[in-house]
């Protein structure tokens, strides 16, 4: 297989490139090693990184605690920060300079298809907060209306120019270069951007539907290192050989556990719970509905005779964690298996160097982004009502109608209020 994979380079790598491979010439030929010896617990310098990933951790925590307390805008902007720094890092990892010196502004290109996603993508997200921002506003509300109106469109439009300065791009001897890019790129958007872009849907339905998964992926990741760092014996996966069982068992209880007392202490906050219909930041009150009141519940007997308490206090969204930590610890490591394997593929240790002890961004996103997308569909299929609202028939009314056609059906259904009220 080995030689398989040496065989497939037709061109030099870059400095960066060979910089990849050099890490990996150690990382490929640990797996030689007779089974256990990649284990943490068999690494001599295993203190020295651990510190080195504690400290980043803490530093991440830090900022990302301060980022959610900031509100939905400033997480949704430090959504598309981690996204672009992922776009980078995996748009790299292809790159060839030799190549794209003869190919100038073919870089850009991926950059262009980027950006037109994220414009879809967000566009559809945010289209009618968007409205409700500017709604005092007649000039800008005509604009906003008009431009969401025509935003696929517009969309569209910039996707086929994008296409249209790839073919005219194309050169001669460089075809399954540029050819192998353009699948890359759309690979990116399609597994990446648009898997990550779940996690902006979940930020508006509420902080709490975004920061609790988030958090239990981090929990599920600290303690499957933990475990596995003191305790590991036994290997899980030969795509990452420093997984261990107990560390994914450990790490599994200790994110089920973790997943019902957060949503507990999480759903006691309207910050967290209330979703925002607007793009504002300032502070929110609405009802947080039913799954964030407390019911009590009676132990059974032979319970309550081991507790100094008969019955217990629960919110109904703790039952909902439950499924979420469940997800985390058993599916969404897959992700992260996955990653796993897509680097050795490419024989890479890292997709980047940018977090000390943790590689770059998407090594740290790699099973979130499979949680994100879980967590949007759980709460869209079993948390959300399915009847039709009010909410959703007036969204549907302000972005499909114009102002004159809002107007006259105002006046419409006025008349048959009151031709109903007359008649009764």
């Amino acid at each position: 297989m080995h030689k398989e994979n040496t065989g497939d380079a037709p061109s030099p790598p870059s400095s960066r490139v060979r910089h990849h491979r050099k890490r990996n010439t150690d990382f490929v030929a640990g797996t030689g090693k007779p089974n256990g010896s990649n284990l943490l617990v068999n690494d001599r310098s295993k203190y020295k990184s651990f510190l080195i990933r504690a400290y980043s951790t803490l530093w991440m925590i830090g900022g990302f605690a301060l980022i959610v307390y900031l509100g939905h805008l400033y997480i949704t902007a430090m959504v598309v920060v981690i996204q672009i720094f992922m776009a980078r890092e995996l748009f790299n990892l292809l790159r060839r300079t030799h190549e794209d010196k003869q190919l100038p502004g073919f870089r850009l290109l991926n950059w262009h298809f980027f950006f037109t996603a994220m414009l879809f993508v967000y566009g559809r997200i945010l289209s009618q907060r968007l409205v409700n921002t500017v709604t005092p506003d007649k000039v800008l509300y005509r604009l906003v209306t008009s431009l969401i109106k025509y935003h696929m469109a517009i969309c569209y439009s910039l996707y086929i120019s994008g296409f249209v300065w790839f073919i005219l791009t194309l050169k001669k001897k460089m075809y399954k270069y540029q050819f192998s890019q353009y699948a890359w790129t759309h690979m990116i958007l399609i597994v990446v951007f648009t898997q990550s872009s779940f996690t902006v849907a979940n930020i508006f339905e509420g902080i709490f539907w975004f920061l609790l998964p988030a958090s239990l992926i981090v929990i599920n990741d600290i303690f499957a290192y933990i475990c596995g760092f003191f305790f590991g014996r036994t290997p899980l996966i030969k795509l990452s050989p420093k997984k261990t069982w107990e560390g994914f068992i450990g790490a599994s209880i200790t994110t089920m556990v973790s997943a019902f007392l957060l949503a507990n202490i999480m759903g006691r906050f309207l910050w967290l719970t209330c979703p925002r219909e607007d793009l504002s930041t300032g502070w929110l009150q609405c009802d947080p509905g039913p799954l964030f009141k407390q019911e009590t519940h009676a132990l059974p007997g032979w319970i309550s005779n081991w507790l100094p308490w008969k019955e217990i206090s629960v919110l109904p969204v703790q039952w909902h964690a439950l499924c979420l930590g469940l997800f985390a610890s058993i599916i969404a490591p897959f992700g992260g298996f996955f990653a796993s394997g897509f680097k050795r593929a490419f024989k890479v240790k890292d997709f980047g160097d940018s977090i000390p002890g943790h590689g770059g961004i998407t090594d740290r996103m790699d099973c979130q982004m499979v949680m994100a997308v879980f967590a949007y569909i759980y709460h869209q299929s079993f948390v959300v009502p399915q009847s039709l609202s009010v909410d959703k028939l007036l969204e549907q009314i302000i972005t499909s109608l114009t102002l004159e056609e809002q107007q006259a059906l105002f006046m419409k259904l006025g008349q048959m209020l009151q031709e109903k009220v007359i008649g009764s």
